[in-house]
Protein backbone atom coordinates (compact mmCIF):
# COMPACT_ATOMS: atom_id res chain seq x y z
CA UNK A 1 0.00 0.00 0.00
CA UNK A 2 1.42 3.37 -1.00
CA UNK A 3 0.97 6.26 1.40
CA UNK A 4 0.67 10.00 0.88
CA UNK A 5 -0.17 12.62 3.48
CA UNK A 6 -2.34 15.75 3.57
CA UNK A 7 -2.27 17.71 6.83
CA UNK A 8 -4.24 20.99 7.05
CA UNK A 9 -2.49 23.32 9.69
CA UNK A 10 -25.10 25.70 5.72
CA UNK A 11 -28.82 26.01 6.10
CA UNK A 12 -28.72 29.20 3.85
CA UNK A 13 -31.57 31.69 3.54
CA UNK A 14 -34.43 30.23 5.53
CA UNK A 15 -32.89 26.92 6.60
CA UNK A 16 -32.04 25.35 3.26
CA UNK A 17 -28.28 25.11 3.13
CA UNK A 18 -26.08 22.50 4.75
CA UNK A 19 -22.89 23.03 6.69
CA UNK A 20 -21.42 24.75 3.68
CA UNK A 21 -24.23 24.80 1.13
CA UNK A 22 -26.38 27.59 -0.18
CA UNK A 23 -29.17 25.70 -1.98
CA UNK A 24 -32.22 23.55 -1.45
CA UNK A 25 -31.77 19.81 -0.89
CA UNK A 26 -32.66 17.48 -3.72
CA UNK A 27 -35.35 14.89 -2.94
CA UNK A 28 -34.44 11.52 -1.51
CA UNK A 29 -33.30 9.13 -4.19
CA UNK A 30 -31.90 11.91 -6.40
CA UNK A 31 -28.30 10.70 -6.16
CA UNK A 32 -26.58 10.70 -9.50
CA UNK A 33 -25.05 7.49 -10.78
CA UNK A 34 -21.32 7.35 -10.19
CA UNK A 35 -19.48 7.93 -13.44
CA UNK A 36 -16.58 5.73 -14.39
CA UNK A 37 -13.23 7.11 -13.35
CA UNK A 38 -11.35 8.11 -16.48
CA UNK A 39 -7.66 7.29 -16.68
CA UNK A 40 -6.76 10.89 -17.52
CA UNK A 41 -4.43 12.57 -15.02
CA UNK A 42 -5.89 15.65 -13.35
CA UNK A 43 -3.97 18.91 -13.60
CA UNK A 44 -3.86 22.06 -11.51
CA UNK A 45 -5.79 25.20 -12.58
CA UNK A 46 -4.14 28.00 -14.54
CA UNK A 47 -2.62 30.36 -11.97
CA UNK A 48 -3.25 33.38 -14.20
CA UNK A 49 -7.01 32.87 -13.78
CA UNK A 50 -6.61 33.74 -10.10
CA UNK A 51 -4.79 37.04 -10.63
CA UNK A 52 -7.37 39.66 -9.72
CA UNK A 53 -8.26 42.28 -7.12
CA UNK A 54 -10.94 41.84 -4.44
CA UNK A 55 -11.71 44.62 -1.97
CA UNK A 56 -8.60 46.41 -3.17
CA UNK A 57 -6.25 43.51 -2.44
CA UNK A 58 -4.56 41.24 -5.02
CA UNK A 59 -5.52 37.58 -5.27
CA UNK A 60 -3.26 34.79 -6.47
CA UNK A 61 -2.89 31.03 -6.79
CA UNK A 62 0.02 29.31 -5.06
CA UNK A 63 1.17 25.96 -6.44
CA UNK A 64 2.81 23.54 -4.02
CA UNK A 65 4.99 20.75 -5.38
CA UNK A 66 7.99 18.78 -4.22
CA UNK A 67 9.49 15.33 -4.72
CA UNK A 68 6.37 13.71 -3.28
CA UNK A 69 3.38 12.47 -5.22
CA UNK A 70 0.83 15.04 -4.05
CA UNK A 71 0.24 18.43 -5.66
CA UNK A 72 -1.84 21.28 -4.30
CA UNK A 73 -3.13 24.67 -5.40
CA UNK A 74 -3.98 27.26 -2.75
CA UNK A 75 -5.49 30.71 -3.21
CA UNK A 76 -5.20 33.59 -0.76
CA UNK A 77 -8.88 34.40 -1.32
CA UNK A 78 -10.30 32.62 1.72
CA UNK A 79 -6.95 30.82 2.31
CA UNK A 80 -8.54 27.92 0.50
CA UNK A 81 -7.59 24.64 -1.13
CA UNK A 82 -8.48 24.91 -4.82
CA UNK A 83 -7.10 21.54 -5.96
CA UNK A 84 -5.53 18.53 -4.33
CA UNK A 85 -4.07 15.93 -6.68
CA UNK A 86 -3.65 12.41 -5.29
CA UNK A 87 -2.62 9.22 -7.17
CA UNK A 88 -5.38 6.62 -7.40
CA UNK A 89 -4.87 2.83 -7.26
CA UNK A 90 -3.51 2.94 -10.83
CA UNK A 91 -1.20 5.85 -10.16
CA UNK A 92 -3.39 8.32 -12.04
CA UNK A 93 -3.48 11.79 -10.46
CA UNK A 94 -7.01 12.50 -9.24
CA UNK A 95 -8.31 15.88 -8.06
CA UNK A 96 -10.16 14.98 -4.86
CA UNK A 97 -11.10 18.58 -3.91
CA UNK A 98 -14.06 20.44 -5.43
CA UNK A 99 -13.36 23.97 -6.63
CA UNK A 100 -13.41 26.47 -9.45
CA UNK A 101 -11.14 27.20 -12.43
CA UNK A 102 -10.82 30.92 -11.62
CA UNK A 103 -11.26 33.45 -8.83
CA UNK A 104 -14.58 34.88 -10.03
CA UNK A 105 -16.94 32.08 -8.94
CA UNK A 106 -15.38 31.98 -5.47
CA UNK A 107 -16.32 35.63 -5.03
CA UNK A 108 -19.68 35.65 -6.83
CA UNK A 109 -20.89 32.04 -7.10
CA UNK A 110 -23.83 30.50 -5.24
CA UNK A 111 -21.47 28.32 -3.18
CA UNK A 112 -18.49 30.15 -1.72
CA UNK A 113 -17.19 27.73 0.93
CA UNK A 114 -15.33 25.33 -1.37
CA UNK A 115 -11.93 24.62 0.24
CA UNK A 116 -12.07 27.70 2.48
CA UNK A 117 -10.73 28.41 5.93
CA UNK A 118 -13.88 29.31 7.86
CA UNK A 119 -13.97 31.53 10.94
CA UNK A 120 -13.95 33.37 13.16
CA UNK A 121 -16.30 30.60 14.29
CA UNK A 122 -16.81 27.53 12.10
CA UNK A 123 -20.28 25.95 12.08
CA UNK A 124 -23.21 27.52 13.94
CA UNK A 125 -23.88 29.84 16.85
CA UNK A 126 -27.51 29.90 17.99
CA UNK A 127 -29.51 33.01 17.19
CA UNK A 128 -26.27 34.86 16.41
CA UNK A 129 -25.65 35.66 20.06
CA UNK A 130 -23.28 34.61 22.84
CA UNK A 131 -22.11 35.94 26.19
CA UNK A 132 -18.48 36.27 27.21
CA UNK A 133 -17.36 37.63 30.58
CA UNK A 134 -20.87 38.92 31.23
CA UNK A 135 -21.24 40.82 27.97
CA UNK A 136 -23.56 39.74 25.17
CA UNK A 137 -22.30 39.91 21.61
CA UNK A 138 -24.58 39.98 18.56
CA UNK A 139 -23.42 38.40 15.29
CA UNK A 140 -24.74 38.43 11.75
CA UNK A 141 -27.41 35.77 11.20
CA UNK A 142 -26.83 34.20 7.79
CA UNK A 143 -28.29 30.73 8.32
CA UNK A 144 -31.93 31.03 9.19
CA UNK A 145 -31.97 32.35 12.78
CA UNK A 146 -28.33 31.40 13.38
CA UNK A 147 -24.82 32.56 12.53
CA UNK A 148 -22.81 30.19 10.31
CA UNK A 149 -19.05 30.06 9.56
CA UNK A 150 -18.27 33.50 10.94
CA UNK A 151 -21.21 35.41 9.46
CA UNK A 152 -22.02 37.09 6.19
CA UNK A 153 -18.37 37.79 5.44
CA UNK A 154 -16.29 35.25 7.27
CA UNK A 155 -12.67 34.28 6.76
CA UNK A 156 -13.50 32.46 3.52
CA UNK A 157 -14.67 35.72 1.93
CA UNK A 158 -11.61 37.89 2.55
CA UNK A 159 -8.22 38.22 0.88
CA UNK A 160 -5.38 37.00 3.08
CA UNK A 161 -1.80 38.21 2.81
CA UNK A 162 0.11 35.46 1.03
CA UNK A 163 3.81 34.71 1.03
CA UNK A 164 5.25 31.78 -0.91
CA UNK A 165 8.20 30.82 1.29
CA UNK A 166 9.54 28.23 -1.18
CA UNK A 167 8.24 25.73 -3.75
CA UNK A 168 6.53 23.68 -1.06
CA UNK A 169 5.36 26.27 1.48
CA UNK A 170 2.90 29.16 1.50
CA UNK A 171 2.06 31.26 4.55
CA UNK A 172 -1.25 33.13 4.75
CA UNK A 173 -2.07 35.75 7.37
CA UNK A 174 -5.19 37.73 8.21
CA UNK A 175 -6.11 40.32 10.84
CA UNK A 176 -9.75 40.09 11.85
CA UNK A 177 -10.42 43.48 13.42
CA UNK A 178 -12.28 44.09 16.66
CA UNK A 179 -16.01 44.10 15.92
CA UNK A 180 -15.75 42.31 12.56
CA UNK A 181 -19.01 40.38 12.09
CA UNK A 182 -19.74 41.23 15.73
CA UNK A 183 -16.81 39.38 17.32
CA UNK A 184 -14.65 41.08 19.96
CA UNK A 185 -10.89 41.54 19.73
CA UNK A 186 -8.30 41.98 17.02
CA UNK A 187 -7.59 38.36 16.03
CA UNK A 188 -4.33 37.63 14.22
CA UNK A 189 -4.49 34.39 12.24
CA UNK A 190 -1.78 32.50 10.37
CA UNK A 191 -2.37 29.43 8.21
CA UNK A 192 0.68 27.70 6.75
CA UNK A 193 0.47 25.07 4.02
CA UNK A 194 3.63 22.99 3.55
CA UNK A 195 4.37 20.01 1.33
CA UNK A 196 6.94 17.88 3.17
CA UNK A 197 7.75 14.65 1.39
CA UNK A 198 4.38 13.09 0.72
CA UNK A 199 2.65 15.30 3.28
CA UNK A 200 0.71 18.55 2.99
CA UNK A 201 0.75 20.20 6.39
CA UNK A 202 -1.60 23.03 7.27
CA UNK A 203 -1.00 24.71 10.60
CA UNK A 204 -3.41 27.12 12.30
CA UNK A 205 -2.31 29.78 14.78
CA UNK A 206 -4.33 32.63 16.32
CA UNK A 207 -3.91 35.28 19.01
CA UNK A 208 -6.07 38.14 20.26
CA UNK A 209 -5.84 41.41 22.21
CA UNK A 210 -9.28 40.96 23.83
CA UNK A 211 -11.14 37.91 25.07
CA UNK A 212 -12.98 36.31 22.16
CA UNK A 213 -14.13 32.97 20.76
CA UNK A 214 -12.42 31.17 17.89
CA UNK A 215 -13.15 27.93 16.06
CA UNK A 216 -11.30 27.67 12.74
CA UNK A 217 -11.56 24.79 10.31
CA UNK A 218 -11.07 23.90 6.67
CA UNK A 219 -14.12 23.43 4.46
CA UNK A 220 -12.81 21.32 1.60
CA UNK A 221 -15.47 19.36 -0.24
CA UNK A 222 -13.99 15.94 -1.06
CA UNK A 223 -14.82 13.23 -3.55
CA UNK A 224 -12.15 10.53 -3.43
CA UNK A 225 -13.21 9.22 -6.83
CA UNK A 226 -12.46 12.65 -8.25
CA UNK A 227 -14.38 15.89 -8.49
CA UNK A 228 -17.59 15.43 -10.47
CA UNK A 229 -17.32 11.63 -10.61
CA UNK A 230 -20.71 10.86 -9.05
CA UNK A 231 -22.25 10.08 -5.69
CA UNK A 232 -20.20 9.77 -2.51
CA UNK A 233 -22.81 7.51 -0.92
CA UNK A 234 -20.77 4.44 -1.86
CA UNK A 235 -17.65 5.76 -0.13
CA UNK A 236 -16.95 3.62 2.95
CA UNK A 237 -16.64 5.69 6.13
CA UNK A 238 -15.35 4.96 9.61
CA UNK A 239 -15.46 7.57 12.41
CA UNK A 240 -13.87 6.92 15.80
CA UNK A 241 -16.76 8.45 17.72
CA UNK A 242 -18.97 6.78 20.33
CA UNK A 243 -21.09 9.92 20.70
CA UNK A 244 -22.43 12.77 18.62
CA UNK A 245 -24.20 16.05 19.35
CA UNK A 246 -27.89 15.81 18.34
CA UNK A 247 -29.45 19.00 16.99
CA UNK A 248 -32.76 20.83 16.88
CA UNK A 249 -34.62 21.69 13.70
CA UNK A 250 -32.26 24.63 13.02
CA UNK A 251 -29.19 22.35 13.38
CA UNK A 252 -28.12 23.81 16.73
CA UNK A 253 -26.91 21.21 19.26
CA UNK A 254 -29.35 20.43 22.08
CA UNK A 255 -26.46 20.29 24.55
CA UNK A 256 -26.64 16.51 24.91
CA UNK A 257 -23.99 14.00 23.93
CA UNK A 258 -25.89 10.97 22.61
CA UNK A 259 -24.55 7.51 21.98
CA UNK A 260 -24.26 6.52 18.33
CA UNK A 261 -25.04 2.89 19.18
CA UNK A 262 -28.07 1.56 17.34
CA UNK A 263 -28.41 4.71 15.21
CA UNK A 264 -27.48 5.69 11.63
CA UNK A 265 -24.65 7.73 13.21
CA UNK A 266 -22.69 4.66 14.27
CA UNK A 267 -19.69 4.65 11.91
CA UNK A 268 -17.35 2.91 14.36
CA UNK A 269 -17.09 0.11 11.82
CA UNK A 270 -16.54 0.79 8.09
CA UNK A 271 -19.94 1.55 6.57
CA UNK A 272 -21.09 2.91 3.23
CA UNK A 273 -22.24 6.52 3.70
CA UNK A 274 -25.57 5.93 1.97
CA UNK A 275 -26.47 2.58 3.53
CA UNK A 276 -28.71 4.07 6.26
CA UNK A 277 -29.29 7.59 5.03
CA UNK A 278 -32.97 7.04 4.24
CA UNK A 279 -33.86 5.52 7.60
CA UNK A 280 -36.76 7.02 9.55
CA UNK A 281 -34.61 9.04 11.93
CA UNK A 282 -35.47 12.53 13.18
CA UNK A 283 -31.85 13.68 13.21
CA UNK A 284 -31.42 12.68 9.56
CA UNK A 285 -34.62 14.54 8.76
CA UNK A 286 -33.36 17.70 10.46
CA UNK A 287 -30.11 17.61 8.47
CA UNK A 288 -31.68 16.21 5.28
CA UNK A 289 -28.98 13.59 5.75
CA UNK A 290 -25.69 13.88 7.60
CA UNK A 291 -24.73 17.35 8.82
CA UNK A 292 -23.69 16.60 12.39
CA UNK A 293 -20.82 16.95 14.82
CA UNK A 294 -19.21 13.73 16.03
CA UNK A 295 -17.53 13.64 19.45
CA UNK A 296 -14.20 12.01 18.73
CA UNK A 297 -12.85 9.21 20.87
CA UNK A 298 -9.23 9.21 21.99
CA UNK A 299 -7.86 7.50 18.91
CA UNK A 300 -4.81 7.91 16.71
CA UNK A 301 -7.07 8.13 13.65
CA UNK A 302 -10.30 10.12 13.82
CA UNK A 303 -11.73 9.17 10.42
CA UNK A 304 -10.97 6.71 7.63
CA UNK A 305 -12.81 6.95 4.32
CA UNK A 306 -12.24 5.24 0.97
CA UNK A 307 -13.39 5.92 -2.58
CA UNK A 308 -15.19 2.95 -4.06
CA UNK A 309 -13.89 3.54 -7.60
CA UNK A 310 -10.47 5.14 -7.16
CA UNK A 311 -9.15 3.01 -4.33
CA UNK A 312 -7.97 6.21 -2.62
CA UNK A 313 -8.12 5.96 1.17
CA UNK A 314 -8.04 9.06 3.37
CA UNK A 315 -7.31 9.04 7.10
CA UNK A 316 -7.99 12.10 9.23
CA UNK A 317 -5.83 12.75 12.28
CA UNK A 318 -6.59 15.79 14.43
CA UNK A 319 -6.05 17.43 17.80
CA UNK A 320 -9.62 18.80 17.79
CA UNK A 321 -12.41 17.24 19.90
CA UNK A 322 -14.97 16.97 17.11
CA UNK A 323 -15.55 16.60 13.39
CA UNK A 324 -18.53 17.86 11.42
CA UNK A 325 -19.48 15.28 8.82
CA UNK A 326 -21.52 16.83 6.01
CA UNK A 327 -22.73 14.58 3.21
CA UNK A 328 -23.55 17.11 0.48
CA UNK A 329 -27.29 17.13 1.18
CA UNK A 330 -27.81 20.67 -0.09
CA UNK A 331 -25.80 20.44 -3.28
CA UNK A 332 -27.98 21.03 -6.35
CA UNK A 333 -25.66 21.27 -9.35
CA UNK A 334 -25.92 25.07 -9.32
CA UNK A 335 -22.14 25.54 -9.49
CA UNK A 336 -19.87 24.86 -12.47
CA UNK A 337 -16.62 23.43 -11.15
CA UNK A 338 -13.17 22.88 -12.63
CA UNK A 339 -13.35 21.31 -16.06
CA UNK A 340 -17.07 22.07 -16.42
CA UNK A 341 -18.15 19.53 -13.80
CA UNK A 342 -21.17 20.21 -11.58
CA UNK A 343 -21.63 20.02 -7.81
CA UNK A 344 -24.53 17.61 -7.92
CA UNK A 345 -26.54 16.25 -5.00
CA UNK A 346 -24.39 14.29 -2.55
CA UNK A 347 -21.36 14.24 -4.83
CA UNK A 348 -19.01 15.51 -2.11
CA UNK A 349 -18.49 15.33 1.63
CA UNK A 350 -16.83 17.57 4.22
CA UNK A 351 -14.96 16.52 7.35
CA UNK A 352 -14.52 19.72 9.34
CA UNK A 353 -12.33 19.11 12.38
CA UNK A 354 -13.46 21.49 15.08
CA UNK A 355 -14.74 22.34 18.52
CA UNK A 356 -18.45 21.69 18.77
CA UNK A 357 -21.07 23.98 17.19
CA UNK A 358 -22.55 26.62 19.50
CA UNK A 359 -19.91 25.99 22.18
CA UNK A 360 -20.03 29.63 23.41
CA UNK A 361 -23.64 28.96 24.49
CA UNK A 362 -23.08 25.42 25.77
CA UNK A 363 -21.20 25.39 29.10
CA UNK A 364 -20.74 21.60 29.05
CA UNK A 365 -18.94 21.70 25.68
CA UNK A 366 -15.15 22.24 25.42
CA UNK A 367 -14.46 25.98 25.59
CA UNK A 368 -13.58 28.02 22.50
CA UNK A 369 -12.60 31.13 24.46
CA UNK A 370 -9.27 32.68 23.52
CA UNK A 371 -7.71 35.20 25.91
CA UNK A 372 -5.02 37.84 25.43
CA UNK A 373 -1.58 36.34 25.92
CA UNK A 374 -2.71 32.92 24.68
CA UNK A 375 -1.86 31.46 21.27
CA UNK A 376 -4.28 28.96 19.79
CA UNK A 377 -2.67 26.31 17.61
CA UNK A 378 -4.13 23.32 15.81
CA UNK A 379 -3.14 20.70 13.26
CA UNK A 380 -5.23 18.27 11.24
CA UNK A 381 -3.73 15.60 9.00
CA UNK A 382 -5.30 13.95 5.98
CA UNK A 383 -3.25 10.88 5.16
CA UNK A 384 -3.75 9.32 1.74
CA UNK A 385 -3.03 5.82 0.49
CA UNK A 386 -4.30 3.52 -2.24
CA UNK A 387 -5.60 0.00 -1.85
Amino acid sequence: MNKFFFAPLALAAGLTAGCGGNGDGAPAGADTTAAAVKAVPATLPNAAAFNSTVDGKPTALYVLKNSGKLQAAITNYGARVVSLLVPDKNGVLTDVALGYDSIGPYVNGPETYFGAIVGRYGTRIAKGKFKLNGKEYTLATNNGPNSLHGGKKGFGAVVWDGKQVNDSTVELTYLSKDGEEGYPGNLKVTVTYTLAGDALQIGYEASTDKATVANLTNHTYFNLNGQGSGTINNHVLQISASQYTPVDSTLIPTGKLDSVAGTPFDFRQPTAIGSRINQDNQQLKYGKGYDHNFVLDKSATAVTISGDQSGIVMKVITDQPGVQFYGGNFMTGANTLKGGKKDNYREAFCLETQHYPDSPNQPNFPSTELKPGQTWKSTTTYEFSDR
